[in-house]
């Protein structure tokens, strides 16, 4: 089940409109080798959508022609279609930064071998899952054995350099709440994560992001099930904040899609709300090579009031760094 229609109601969000184009956020493909009951995504071993060679070679000419800064991969498991790591090699060799977003236990799936060593080698960025530093937290929300893969597949890429000072290999958490709840102060639980990490498996990394839950596929049907979902939309639009709104990921980027698609974020990419350019109804790669996106209007509905809630969300976890005076949630394993 698609909870779309309640969101695509008439909104009051307020308009925005984008800055310069910093960042492709490509889905490569929504099949994923695990089940989370987060994921706005609805990825799991099952769906098949996977972006093809030729869909690849179409955003490495966006990246050429458009000068893109940051590619952020993304799925599904990015990791598991078979054109991802030409495709990393081939933006790094543009000068592109890239970011994998990777669940951890990737690392240690049958195929993947070599591929802790491959993002070293290549000087790409890791934002890994995990929702929790407790196992039992963890593997409630992502599946049975989850933490302990992830635990391993982090220590390996401490062995690799990321996340020690000094290395340039940059290694981030993404924390995600488990249930429909706001997150906490993103700064307090970092210094939680990494004081747990490091005091019982010598694990270090960079930052943590914390990231407000999206009512969108999983996470949404989830909501409607549970009749949560009326009041989680509540709690979004009683904890706005207009200082948000000038960082909000959606100003300097566009989500690409497994077909090639364009859509202002992955959140509108999973209701379908295709971006707005041109004179294109459904925008895609092509019509950005020689388009300016610059001012042209982003694409709002009720789900945006996750990305400005308290201390604002994006793929880059908080928008603020001042705490929110929340109470901690991940020892207490909130639902």
């Amino acid at each position: 089940m698609r909870p779309t229609l309640p969101l695509l109601v008439k909104t009051d969000f307020p308009a925005l409109q984008r800055k310069v184009l910093e960042t492709l956020q490509i889905n490569l493909g929504y099949k994923c080798n695990q089940t989370c009951l987060h994921c706005h995504v609805n990825a799991g071993p099952h769906r098949t959508e996977m972006m093809d060679e030729d869909t690849v070679k179409l955003v490495l000419a966006v990246l050429q022609t458009r000068h893109i800064k940051t590619v952020d991969l993304t799925g599904g498991a990015p990791e598991l279609n078979e054109n991802f790591r030409a495709l990393v090699q081939q933006a790094r060799q543009m000068g592109a930064r890239v970011i994998d977003r990777c669940n951890l236990t990737i690392l240690s799936e049958p195929g993947q071998e070599g591929l802790a060593e491959f993002l070293a080698e290549q000087g790409v960025e890791v934002t890994a899952s995990l929702p929790c530093y407790s196992p039992s937290n963890v593997d409630r929300q992502r599946g049975d054995g989850v933490f302990e893969r992830s635990i391993a597949g982090l220590q390996l890429l401490n062995e690799l350099g990321y996340g020690q000072p000094g290395s340039g290999l940059t290694l981030n958490l993404v924390y995600n709440p488990q249930g429909p709840v706001l997150p906490p102060a993103q700064g307090p639980l970092e210094a939680d994560y990494k004081r747990e990490l490091w005091q019982h498996f010598g694990i270090r990394f960079n930052q943590l992001f914390a990231i407000t839950n999206m009512p969108v596929q999983r996470f949404g049907s989830t909501l409607v099930s549970k009749g949560s979902f009326e009041g989680y939309m509540r709690l979004l639009k009683e904890s706005y904040r207009s200082e948000n709104l000038e960082t909000v990921m959606c100003r300097t980027l566009l989500s690409v899609d497994w077909q090639g698609y364009l859509y202002d974020c992955d959140f509108n990419q999973m209701l379908g709300i295709p971006a707005t350019l041109g004179t294109a109804s459904r925008p895609h790669l092509r019509d950005l090579l020689g388009a300016n996106v610059t001012g042209t209007p982003i694409r709002v509905a009720d789900h945006c009031y996750g990305c400005t809630a308290g201390q604002g969300s994006s793929c880059g976890g908080a928008l603020e760094t001042e705490p929110s005076g929340q109470k901690l949630a991940c020892a207490a394993g909130e639902s």
